[in-house]
């Protein structure tokens, strides 16, 4: 078998003007890696023990917040997925690839995937968790969101039969888009994106109507109280939120300074018109749980005009050691790693999108609240599952294409039937390997390898 980590082509190395040549090249990628063998899992050569991969991955976490990580991912086995990117990413290493890259989501999964308010003002569906982003084989976020769909359908109460039907049309559309993006001009295949008007299906529906409603006073209201001087203060609110004072809390404020270094000039503008008011840490996540995540209060015009930004830790990707060639290379920032990565997939970021430093660790900054809303499982009940598959190839696709190379892509998928098949059955497989996985992370919690936040009190 041929060193399928190499094959990566770098733009330059095709004339970027002959899509021709570059659709070629994808074709003759299919020799590296037949779209078949996507359906393949190769169990009986996994050598890796998930508990002892999910342990390892927990290295510069607050090991006091662990078992709350864990207590989150026992609920479920989608719920043990969605905390186990580590596991799948050691899984997807091991297996052969197209070699064709893009910048990955790397944790693409349909709770990922909610509504938030783009710079122009207006609510998009898009992506919406960066943390693992890194240039990789297109195909493992197309294999990990196939397989989400597949745990998810399971969770809100569709069989087999259905969830392999979403997980084929979500691949399905993967490749028809990557398709309509490789003839489109450059430009307007890079600007594409789902706006409210576009909702077309019950789940995303909800994601909207939640972004909707939402709004930095609201956060305002649940997390703050009056100070002794009337101006506002963080709450505390164990175990998930508290106040953060004294030497932590002034590291943290210090931090903004090479934060907004890192700001566009009109963008430093902007934030220069706020004042911070007090300074939080908050739990986040299923995945995340375990990293600092600070909450800074700011004031803009007035009290009535809040604005919270989030501080939070960045790691390395779980993909970064299986990835030696990939084209972005070391990074010296992870914080910085997660919002370029974001930048690269996305139209529209957040305004305020950044990183910073603060100690040993890497932070990425971003706005908390925008106007967010999330993926409900409830709605993917009937059609919903199919439909949000449907969206969710558009948007990876539409990542891949700005990120990678769509003409590439499309010629390593073809008509797309083949690719298809193969996902969704890949997605079934992995969902079972995924239910064995969380039988033995059970196994652990329960013989004490794992504490959970139950055992842990």
């Amino acid at each position: 078998m041929s060193d399928h980590r190499l094959v990566n082509k770098k733009p330059s190395d095709l004339p970027a003007q002959d899509s021709r040549k570059r659709i070629e090249f994808g074709k003759h990628c299919r020799e590296t890696l037949q779209r078949e063998a996507h359906a393949e899992l190769l169990t009986k050569e996994r050598r890796l023990d998930p508990v002892d991969v999910l342990l390892a991955s927990a290295t510069d976490r607050v090991r006091e917040l662990l078992p709350v990580k864990y207590a989150r991912m026992k609920v479920s086995p989608f719920a043990f997925f969605r905390g186990a990117v580590s596991i799948m990413a050691a899984d997807l290493a091991r297996m052969p690839n197209s070699g064709l890259h893009a910048q990955l989501c790397g944790d693409a999964h349909v709770q990922n995937l909610g509504s938030f308010a783009a710079q122009d003002g207006r609510l998009v569906f898009d992506l919406n968790d960066f943390d693992e982003t890194i240039r990789g084989p297109w195909e493992w976020d197309v294999k990990r969101m196939a397989a989400s769909i597949v745990l998810a359908g399971r969770e809100s109460g569709h069989d087999d039969a259905a969830c392999r039907t979403a997980a084929a049309g979500f691949a399905a559309t993967y490749c028809a888009s990557i398709k309509e993006f490789s003839g489109l001009s450059i430009l307007r295949a890079a600007r594409w994106q789902v706006h409210a008007a576009d909702s077309r299906s019950a789940p995303i529906h909800a994601a909207l109507l939640q972004s909707e409603r939402a709004h930095p006073l609201d956060l305002l209201k649940k997390f703050t109280e009056p100070g002794p001087h009337g101006a506002p203060r963080f709450r505390n609110l164990p175990p998930l939120f508290r106040r953060i004072t004294g030497p932590v809390s002034k590291a943290v404020l210090q931090s903004l300074a090479a934060y907004r270094k890192a700001l566009a000039p009109e963008r430093k503008h902007l934030f220069d018109l706020f004042r911070p008011i007090d300074v939080g840490f908050k739990v986040v996540g299923t995945g995340s749980v375990g990293l600092r995540d600070y909450v800074i209060l700011f004031e803009g015009n007035g009290p009535k005009d809040p604005m919270f930004l989030q501080i939070k830790q960045e790691v390395a990707s779980a993909y970064a050691k299986y990835l030696p060639n990939s084209d972005d290379g070391p990074h010296t920032n992870q914080g910085r790693r997660a919002a370029e990565g974001q930048r690269a997939i996305q139209p529209m970021s957040d305004l305020l999108l950044g990183w910073t430093t603060i100690g040993p660790y890497d932070y990425l900054v971003r706005q908390l609240n925008d106007h967010k809303g999330s993926i409900e499982l409830d709605k993917l009940r009937g059609d919903g599952l199919s439909q949000l598959g449907v969206m969710a190839g558009e948007l990876l696709a539409r990542g891949h294409a700005r990120s990678g190379d769509s003409c590439q892509i499309r010629g390593y998928c073809g008509s797309g039937g083949k690719v298809a098949k193969a996902i969704a059955t890949f997605a079934i497989a992995y969902a079972n390997q995924t239910d064995t996985d969380y039988r033995s992370f059970l196994a652990a919690i329960k013989n004490g390898k794992i504490k959970t936040a139950e055992s842990s009190s």
